[in-house]
């Protein structure tokens, strides 16, 4: 059973040891970031998953590590061989900052191809509902990197549109509205978190009893939300 479940970008620069000088720039999304991923914490429940994009769809155990070299310095998290990729290295960065080196739950990773179909990604969710006696979801995903002129993809004028109706969905609990997410256009405005995103849409089999929008903005001209949902 879902207990709880939390929603974070993952932009190597929400780190600031990469993000070097320009660190404050994102303070106001770290810190909706710590307050999303600490209502998991507080949920006490006995797995936390984690899910987020990547090319290729995998499962790894609670202690898989990862490290964030390819963007800079390299900051690990988790012991032994970094293996995890960046969502889910971002994901594990924020749970160790928000236990601030306290005990964690027991821990999963879920790694979703960005082009997983919708049926596959709410396949997905619904196990990791299932396989707990108290679940919480870390789900990690981006929205559309398209945002702006500056953006990486370059400005889409769908790109807005999009992330409103992600946003929406986020503010208001709207499960459907995550499932009903269309990969071919995620494709096309480079929202990198639309597999993760209905994973999420699979998990929440009822719609949450409290859910808060945190955080909704497009620095760099990409999308990102912070957000938590508990039942």
């Amino acid at each position: 059973m879902l207990v709880a479940a939390a929603v974070c970008p993952h932009p190597p620069l929400l780190v600031p040891q990469v993000a070097g000088a320009a660190a404050p720039e994102l303070d106001d999304l770290r810190a909706a970031c710590a307050a999303a991923v600490g209502s998991l914490l507080d949920a006490r429940a006995d797995v936390l998953a984690v899910a987020g994009g990547a090319d290729a769809t995998a499962s790894f155990p609670g202690d898989a590590a990862g490290t964030l070299r390819p963007w800079g310095p390299d900051v690990r998290v988790g012991p032994g061989d970094p293996v995890l990729p960046l969502s889910l290295t971002i994901g594990r960065w924020l749970l160790e900052q928000a236990s601030s080196g306290g005990d964690l739950p027991a821990l999963r990773f879920e790694a979703v191809g960005f082009d997983a179909p919708p049926g596959e990604c709410a396949a997905l969710g619904r196990r990791l509902a299932d396989s707990a006696g108290r679940g919480a979801l870390l789900v990690m995903g981006d929205g559309s990197a398209r945002r702006t002129e500056k953006a990486p993809g370059y400005i889409h004028p769908g790109a807005v549109p999009y992330d409103e109706v992600i946003a929406a969905a986020l503010a208001s609990g709207d499960a459907g509205r995550l499932l009903g997410l269309d990969p071919g256009e995620a494709r096309e405005l480079w929202a990198a978190g639309r597999a993760a995103l209905q994973v999420l849409g699979g998990a929440a089999r009822t719609a949450p009893a409290a859910c808060e929008l945190m955080y909704d903005d497009a620095p760099y001209g990409v999308g990102y939300f912070a957000a938590r949902w508990a039942w």
